[in-house]
């Protein structure tokens, strides 16, 4: 199998980067090591590549009325140059991908004839099958779908010093750029698309450019101390934020509601969607299953597919877990029985066939200050 390559993969291996196939790319999965990286994000500032991720544009009339009948989540909220993580669901209120909605023009009228062009991100390893889901449900109104996921590049750059970093080059003021807001701008004087969102629990931007401008940017951006970041910091960045998986903590089978994304879900403020009944369903009668977060005892890490178990009774199943290098106990996500999902629950994970002490904690396991 021949695998993809980013615009960035020479910049990569020339900085040494361990590489591994992900969701067909070659991709860093480390630079200096991960211990190194993880901690460079959360005291000063990490870069990653991040363009094997689906990038597509919506274009045309009543995008955002078109998207609303394929998320939990009210659309309606954006504005211009706003954000809003969400997901996309099947008929049976399980989650086919979560991804951000850019709003990168003004909304149309009411009469819903102007254009609209809205950026959609999405994983790399769904984002076939997100495009296929897309451009059935979009069929017959007209709107365009762009995919770019091969055409340009997107970096992430993450971390307290992200915006001293990024500001000497462009003309853009990140002071005045909020959480979730993104701009077109001019970035080492190209154009360049910049969002300040991110998956690792800390301060930053996600910049989409041309392949050229990224390896510039990414060379610069080097040279001035931001430290080169592979999949395996960003995976233990984002599992001590308590952020979601697609794949493990969330997928096909799990619905907002079960995954703690019930933030997501606006039923009182919009009409029908897909998977609108099966999540009403859920707010009504409740459910069986919850995602915890679990703090062990003791230094045996929770891994993958790990039974959770409650007086020798197993009650659910570890989805993601590592040894958190900023807190330095093993942490891990679970679903668990609904009713054994209280902070403060005592239970227990089956590792390598002995039951090891765990507790059920409030998530994020970590915050930026």
């Amino acid at each position: 199998m021949t695998l993809l390559q980013t615009p960035l993969y020479s910049a990569c291996v020339d900085q040494r980067a361990r590489m591994t196939e992900f969701a067909g790319w070659s991709m860093p999965v480390q630079f200096g090591g991960i211990k190194q990286e993880h901690q460079a994000v959360r005291q000063r500032a990490g870069l990653f590549d991040i363009s094997h991720m689906g990038k597509f544009e919506l274009r045309g009339a009543g995008v955002i009325a078109a998207l609303q009948t394929l998320v939990p989540s009210n659309l309606d909220r954006l504005t211009q140059g706003q954000a809003q993580y969400t997901v996309l669901l099947n008929p049976e209120g399980g989650i086919i991908d979560d991804l951000i909605v850019y709003l990168k023009s003004p909304r149309s009228s009411s009469s819903g004839s102007d254009a609209e062009t809205v950026a959609l991100i999405v994983n790399a390893a769904t984002t076939d099958k997100d495009k296929a889901w897309l451009l059935g449900h979009l069929a017959g109104t007209g709107i365009e779908l762009v995919d770019e996921s091969h055409d340009r590049a997107l970096i992430s750059l993450q971390g307290p010093a992200a915006a001293a970093l990024l500001q000497p080059h462009t003309v853009l003021d990140l002071s005045a750029l909020g959480r979730f807001a993104h701009r077109d701008t001019a970035l080492l004087g190209q154009l360049a698309w910049v969002a300040r969102t991110g998956y690792t629990g800390e301060d930053g931007f996600e910049i989409m450019t041309d392949p050229d401008t990224a390896l510039a940017l990414w060379q610069t951006l080097t040279e001035a101390g931001a430290a080169p970041c592979g999949l395996g910091a960003r995976d233990t960045l984002r599992l001590e934020a308590a952020l979601a998986l697609y794949g493990q903590d969330i997928d096909d089978t799990t619905s907002p509601l079960e995954a703690g994304l019930g933030w997501l879900v606006h039923l009182d403020e919009k009409g029908d969607f897909v998977g609108r009944s099966v999540l009403e369903g859920q707010k009504a009668k409740g459910i069986s299953r919850r995602l915890v977060g679990l703090a062990m005892a003791g230094r045996h890490i929770a891994r993958h597919g790990y039974p959770v178990l409650h007086q020798g009774d197993r009650i659910g199943t570890v989805t993601s877990g590592t040894l958190a290098p900023t807190l330095n106990i093993p942490i891990a996500l679970a679903y668990v029985a609904a009713p054994l999902a209280k902070v403060g629950q005592a239970l227990e994970v089956e590792v390598r066939g002995e039951p090891r002490a765990t507790t059920v904690v409030k998530r994020p396991f970590y915050r930026a200050k």
